[in-house]
């Protein structure tokens, strides 16, 4: 079966929004990225915080403070650890 109109489930949706936010992101980055609904997302962010796989920092560009959302070393484990039971059901 192939990936095309095949739905994702919260694992599936969870991990893409880990793996846009590796270098850290905004959050409207995550929403585009992930094909998320901006109440998904707040959905989604707010669990992976809670989980401790996603973390909100602040980072300074161009002389400006940004608040964006980066996995965490945890949230990296989690990535690689569904990368491995998924391909045992492949």
């Amino acid at each position: 079966m192939s990936d095309v109109g095949k739905r994702r489930d919260r694992h599936d949706i969870a991990v893409e929004v880990l793996r846009t936010a590796i270098d850290g992101k905004i959050k409207t980055h995550i929403m585009y990225k992930a094909k998320l609904s901006y109440a998904q997302l707040n959905e989604y962010i707010q669990l992976l915080l809670n989980k401790g796989l996603l973390e909100n920092v602040t980072i300074r560009e161009k002389r400006m403070d940004r608040k964006v959302y980066k996995t965490t070393r945890k949230g990296l484990e989690f990535i690689e650890n569904f990368e491995k039971v998924k391909g045992l059901w492949s």
